[in-house]
C-alpha cells in the first residue's frame, strides 16, 4: 500500500510540475521575445509619457498593443498583473517530486554505493547543501564587480556548472546526479524571481505609491536575472527528460555529457534571443550542433573483445532471476515497486527469452539496470549476458 501511495503522489506531483513548468517557461520566453521585439513609439506623445518601446501583434483573431515604459508610468493602473506564481508552483512541485522520488527513495534512485558509500541521510544532506550553496555562490557573483561584465560572468558560471556536474556524479547515481544538477539550476531560477525580480518590482511600485521616482537599478538587476533564467531553461528541460535516456547518465563520462548538453542548450537559447533582436548568427547553432554530435559519438557503445563463447541460457537464467526479478516480476519483492516497471516480467524462461533484446540493452549497452545497481550485478555477469545475447543473434 505504501508503494502504491508513493506512486500515486508521484503521478499527481509530476502532472502539476509539468503544467506549471509550461506556464513558467511560456511566460518567460514570451517576455524575452517581447522585450527584444519592441520598437520606438510611433506616437510622439508616448515618449513624453515615458514609453520606451511598443509592439503590435495579432493572435487568436485579436490585435494587441504592448508598451514598455523606460521606468514606470506617471500613475499606476488599478489592476497590475504579476508573473510569479508560475515560477513558485513549478519549484514547489519540483521539490515535492525531488523529495518524494530521490530523497524518500534515496536507496533506489539517489545512492549508488559503487560511486560513493553514502547513507541516505548523508546523501540528502549533501543535496540540500548543493541547492542552497548553488544559489548563494551565484548571487554573490552577480552582485560582485564581476556581475557588471556579462561575458566574464557567463564564463565563470559555465565553469562552475561544469564543476557542479562533475561533483554530483562523484557522489550520486547517474540519474540522481542529473536531476540534482537540474534542481540546482531550477532553484537559482526561482530564487532570482523570489529574491531579486519580484522585490525589485515591489520597490518600484511602492516608490510610485509614495510619489517618488523608482530606482532604475531594480529594473536593470531584474532584467539581468531574467536573461540568466532564459539561458538556464533548456539545460533544465533536458535534465527533466534525461531519466528516460540512461545512455546519458549511465556513461562513464556522464558529467561531461551533461556539460555538453548544458552548453549546447545555452547556445541554442542565445541564438534565439539574438534572433528576436534581428541579428542572429547561425554560428551559435552550428557550434551547438557540433557539440551534440560529439556527445552522440562519445556515447556510442563500443564493441567488446574477449567475450566468453558457448554461453547457454542455463548459465544466464540464474543471473536474471537473482539480479532482476526482485522488481521485474508478477509479484515484485522490492518495497519501492508495487508492480513490475514498464510491465516487464522475467519470472519464466519464455519471458526472459522474449525480453532478451531489452535485457541486453538495459543491463549491458546502457547499464541502466538494475537501477542504481541495487542488486549489485557485476561486470562479469553483464559480460555473460552480452555473450549469450550475441550467441542467440548470430
Amino acid at each position: 500500500m505504501e508503494a502504491y501511495l508513493v506512486e500515486w503522489l508521484n503521478i499527481l506531483g509530476r502532472w502539476v510540475h509539468f503544467i506549471t513548468g509550461i506556464a513558467w517557461v511560456g511566460s518567460s520566453f514570451y517576455f524575452i521575445w517581447l522585450d527584444n521585439h519592441l520598437e520606438n513609439p510611433q506616437v510622439a506623445g508616448d515618449q513624453q509619457k515615458g514609453v520606451g518601446g511598443e509592439l503590435w501583434s495579432v493572435h487568436g483573431g485579436g490585435f494587441y498593443h504592448s508598451q514598455k515604459y523606460q521606468v514606470a508610468p506617471a500613475s499606476l493602473p488599478e489592476t497590475l498583473h504579476w508573473f510569479k506564481w508560475e515560477a513558485y508552483t513549478t519549484w514547489i512541485s519540483g521539490m515535492f517530486l525531488l523529495m518524494l522520488v530521490y530523497w524518500y527513495g534515496a536507496d533506489v534512485y539517489l545512492v549508488d554505493r559503487t560511486v560513493a558509500d553514502l547513507s541516505p541521510i548523508k546523501a540528502v544532506s549533501i543535496a540540500v547543501a548543493f541547492l542552497a550553496g548553488g544559489w548563494i555562490i551565484y548571487d554573490i557573483l552577480c552582485r560582485s564587480p564581476l556581475g557588471r561584465h556579462e561575458g566574464a560572468l557567463a564564463c565563470v558560471l559555465f565553469l562552475l556548472t561544469a564543476v557542479l556536474a562533475w561533483a554530483l556524479t562523484q557522489l550520486y547515481s547517474g540519474r540522481g546526479a542529473y536531476i540534482h544538477f537540474g534542481a540546482v539550476l531550477g532553484t537559482i531560477m526561482v530564487a532570482n524571481v523570489f529574491f531579486v525580480i519580484i522585490p525589485g518590482q515591489r520597490r518600484m511600485v511602492d516608490a510610485y505609491g509614495r510619489g517618488e521616482e523608482p530606482n532604475a537599478d531594480d529594473g536593470i538587476r531584474a532584467k539581468q536575472r531574467s536573461v540568466h533564467n532564459t539561458y538556464f531553461t533548456l539545460p533544465v528541460l533536458f535534465v527533466m527528460t534525461s531519466n528516460h535516456y540512461a545512455v546519458t547518465y549511465s556513461h562513464d563520462y556522464s558529467w561531461l555529457i551533461l556539460v555538453a548538453f548544458t552548453l549546447a542548450g545555452a547556445l541554442i537559447r542565445i541564438y534565439f534571443v539574438a534572433r528576436h533582436k534581428g541579428r542572429a548568427s547561425p554560428l551559435y547553432l552550428v557550434v551547438a550542433g557540433l557539440i551534440l554530435l560529439a556527445a552522440g559519438a562519445g556515447m556510442a557503445p563500443k564493441p567488446r573483445a574477449g567475450l566468453a563463447t558457448n554461453v547457454t541460457f542455463d548459465m544466464v537464467r540464474p543471473v536474471i532471476l537473482e539480479r532482476c526479478t526482485n522488481c521485474h516480476s508478477a509479484s515484485p519483492t522490492h518495497i519501492a515497486f508495487p508492480a513490475a516497471p514498464a510491465g516487464v516480467m522475467l519470472d519464466t524462461d519464455e519471458q526472459i527469452l522474449g525480453e532478451a533484446e531489452r535485457i541486453h540493452q538495459q543491463t549491458v549497452v546502457l547499464k541502466a539496470m538494475p537501477i542504481a545497481n541495487l542488486t549489485e550485478m557485476s561486470d562479469e555477469e553483464r559480460a555473460l549476458i552480452e555473450a549469450w545475447y550475441l550467441s542467440i543473434n548470430e
